[in-house]
């Protein structure tokens, strides 16, 4: 826990999602967590700003890009870890069991030719791999809960929960998609929380309850102590009812038929049509959760 590398967050207000830069200060070597590749669902049109930040950003520091991480495969914005190993040449990389998520969501879309395999990574992590930033150890939890492949990167003193945690005053991710679990997500918060007190917890989302500032940034001590599911319901039957209760008024995120397509996939659009356009498919009556009021 002495090795404490710099973290930065990047919030994007769009789709609340927290992308980050963490390096290690005397190397100046980096990796990229969760970043985002922009989409406008009313027009379809797609860009890099919030990609080209962060890399104007490393290219501020002086860093060198040495992985793209993605916890999960996000259902509420496009990853941008494809375009960025483009511009980069850094190695992308996701939990192994991504491959459940892709088998899945293959046969919502109906593609027969998919590689379900993981191929579309450059690594896929298994619990307990470890790798470095820098000279600064870095390790991968499973976390699931939340999705099937859901993963935590302790990096140094820092952790990467995804959408495990919120903030305190959040609570914690839900776990009706496909292939999640209240259940289990609370078997991968106790993991979490059993990291040392003082460890730092980054969360992959923030939606400013009461109209807060963002927020992404407390401690294992902080999250055990403050967090409004964890403090409160601390037996896992009173969680998984909470959690279910909670998960049962939710409508779905505005992108998770179009973000999954692309996530699955690494982040790559789809490839242009004969006609030179690209094209979503959207599953009709897959998903529950409609707020039609």
């Amino acid at each position: 826990m002495t090795q404490k590398p710099e973290v930065t967050g990047f919030f994007d207000p769009r789709t609340w999602s927290v992308q980050y830069v963490v390096a290690d200060p005397v190397t100046k070597r980096c990796v990229i967590v969760d970043p985002v590749y922009d989409f406008d669902e009313k027009s379809g049109q797609t860009a890099s700003h919030n990609a080209d930040r962060l890399l104007e950003f490393v290219r501020e520091r002086g860093y060198e890009v040495e992985w793209i991480l993605d916890t999960h495969p996000h259902a509420d914005h496009f990853s941008a870890a494809h375009y960025l190993k483009r511009k980069t040449g850094a190695p992308t990389a996701i939990g192994e069991r991504v491959k459940d998520v892709q088998a899945l969501w293959k046969s919502f879309y109906n593609w027969p030719d998919f590689p379900a395999d993981g191929s579309q990574w450059d690594r896929l992590f298994a619990h307990g791999d470890t790798f470095r930033v820098g000279d600064i150890d870095a390790r991968v939890m499973f976390s699931p809960g939340h999705t099937l492949a859901s993963i935590t990167y302790v990096i140094g003193d820092a952790a990467f929960v995804h959408d495990t945690l919120f903030m305190p005053d959040s609570g914690t991710a839900r776990a009706d998609f496909p292939g999640g679990s209240a259940k289990v997500l609370w078997t991968s918060i106790q993991d979490i929380l059993s990291l040392p007190d003082e460890t730092r917890i980054f969360t992959g989302h923030d939606y400013q309850p009461g109209g807060r500032a963002p927020l992404w940034e407390s401690t294992v001590a902080e999250q055990k102590a403050q967090n409004i599911h964890m403090a409160h319901y601390r037996t896992e039957d009173d969680f998984v009812a909470i959690r279910e209760a909670r998960d049962r008024t939710l409508a779905m995120p505005k992108l998770i038929l179009q973000s999954l397509q692309i996530n699955t996939n690494g982040g790559r659009l789809p490839e242009p049509e004969s006609n030179g356009v690209r094209n979503l498919k959207i599953p009709l009556d897959l998903l529950n959760g409609a707020a039609w009021d």
